[in-house]
């Protein structure tokens, strides 16, 4: 069962598995899951073999939200340990939903998830100037509260209320690269390094141990696609291309672009902090590393964008 064919990484966003306010259970959660995955199988069946990351932020928030209304009956439950818990739920709705799409098309072949630990710099600069808002809204009086006895950074949002802010460090090193490595070889889909992967760092003793911050999926996709040597890094996303001057009477998509041309367009401005801004970057960051080919596209055009007839085409 040995891999064949070209390696590809492919990043969904965390959002995607929600299509809107009345449709957040978990099983409408699975049913946005398996729409993505009869796209990632058209992809293996054109040959492809796929290590699948997958972002966390409304999963993580949920889980903080339930911790927040138990709070007075139960323990809260760390941010590291939410990461990882979305880990294993969403890795297993995509096991679950890619299964039964081969299974539908005859396609012999494992999906397996890898609980994945990322590993950051302790001396990060984030994590003295924590900007990354997560969880619910609160009152001054509750932030308050939240910043004396938990120890939580706190802003206040847009006259929305108060948030707690982490820090949201670069990833240096993937624990796991290995074994997702080996059982790529041996021709497994991967689900691995979701929501950025949960963020651990090295004591001074060696330890490993994990930390109250939020990993950005896209960088932390780049530097597993790098370093597992992918022939592609894809990030799947709400549009099917990206565009200059988005939303304005002279948007134009983007076909193909050097990474060259991509640097200049993010000095630029045209794209958004927090949104295409940082998929931008981190494909950058995976052709500058030695990626020959990353692509920006949605889900549904995924197999249409790896033979070249949709999405925005990046190249050294």
């Amino acid at each position: 069962m040995a891999s064949k064919g070209k390696l590809a990484v492919v990043a969904v966003g965390g959002n995607s598995l929600i299509l809107d306010s009345k449709h957040q259970t978990v099983p409408d959660q699975y049913d946005a899951a398996a729409r993505t995955m009869v796209h990632v199988a058209d992809m293996i069946e054109q040959g492809y073999n796929v290590v699948l990351t997958h972002g966390n932020g409304p999963q993580v928030g949920f889980i903080l939200l339930r911790s927040e209304i138990a709070r007075s009956q139960l323990h809260p439950v760390p941010l590291d340990s939410c990461g990882a818990d979305t880990q294993g739920a969403i890795g297993y709705n995509f096991q679950m939903a890619l299964g039964n799409e081969f299974k539908k098309r005859g396609i012999n072949k494992p999906v397996v998830t890898v609980v994945t630990q990322v590993l950051v710099d302790k001396n990060d600069p984030s994590f003295t100037k924590p900007s990354k808002p997560i969880g619910q809204f609160y009152t001054e009086a509750e932030a308050k509260d939240r910043i004396k006895n938990d120890g939580w950074a706190m802003v206040e949002d847009a006259g929305r209320g108060w948030r707690r802010v982490v820090a949201s460090p670069l990833p240096l090193e993937i624990i796991e690269e290995n074994a997702i490595n080996a059982l790529t070889e041996k021709g497994f889909c991967v689900v691995a390094v979701g929501g950025g992967g949960i963020p651990v760092i090295r004591e001074d003793n060696g330890n490993l141990k994990g930390t109250a911050a939020v990993i950005d999926k896209d960088f932390a996709s780049a530097l597993l696609a790098s370093n597992i040597n992918a022939d592609m890094f894809i990030v799947s996303t709400a549009v099917e291309k990206a565009c200059l001057n988005f939303g304005k009477p002279d948007q134009k998509a983007l076909d193909k672009v050097t990474v060259a041309e991509l640097e200049q367009y993010c000095k630029e401005g045209h794209f958004k902090p927090g949104s295409m801004l940082p998929k931008c970057e981190a494909i950058i960051k995976f052709i500058k590393n030695g990626g020959k080919h990353a692509i920006i596209t949605n889900p549904e055009n995924l197999a249409k964008a790896v033979k070249g007839e949709a999405g925005t085409h990046v190249y050294p």
